[in-house]
């Protein structure tokens, strides 16, 4: 389904104890794949109790590059994310963000 050199990188934070995510799964995770090399995200997947959040936060990083992107990322969500997990997924987001500059300088070195 996915190239060979794309890479899976989960980000992890919280959310507010009324959340039904942290009652479900006590964190919040967002799933990329992603072209280490570019940053270029494929698909993305979040652990969300309500199908249309999956897809619309899958929308709002598809066709995006973490580490390039990320300033109109986080104002694109601030703008248009408006649910109790807006600031979990923008702590996700720079969480996965971490791993693959890691990954990355793992490779250039």
């Amino acid at each position: 389904m996915y190239d060979s050199a794309t890479v899976y990188i989960v980000g992890n934070s919280k959310t507010n104890n009324e959340n039904a995510i942290t009652t479900l799964y006590n964190s919040f995770y967002i799933g990329f794949v992603l072209d280490p090399a570019s940053g270029l995200i494929v698909d993305a997947s979040c652990s969300a109790t309500i199908r249309t959040t999956d897809e619309f936060v899958r929308s709002l990083f598809i066709g995006k590059v973490m580490g390039r992107d990320d300033a109109s990322l986080e104002d694109e969500i601030r703008r248009r994310y408006h649910g109790s997990s807006q600031k979990a997924i923008l702590v996700a987001y720079k969480d996965a963000a971490k791993k693959l500059a890691e990954i990355q300088a793992r490779r250039e070195s």
